[in-house]
């Protein structure tokens, strides 16, 4: 299971909101609702929070085997 709990983390981190995503980024709440919920997002979306938060995909999401969680 794909986990974007390192996102929120690096989005504490860099005191970046996500009013400030939706609002100031660009970035539709929608977007955030599905990252809220694990559901997918595209790699489109990847490169604009890595670009956003000067990060790497790695600082975004994580693989956590089902038998971890």
């Amino acid at each position: 299971m794909i986990s974007y709990q390192p996102l929120f983390e690096t989005m504490y981190k860099k005191n970046i909101s996500e009013y400030s995503l939706i609002f100031k980024h660009g970035i539709p709440a929608n977007t955030i609702h599905r990252i809220k919920h694990g559901e997918a997002i595209t790699t489109k979306t990847l490169n604009i929070l890595c670009e956003v938060l000067d990060c790497k995909v790695s600082d975004i999401l994580e693989y956590v085997p089902s038998d971890k969680i």
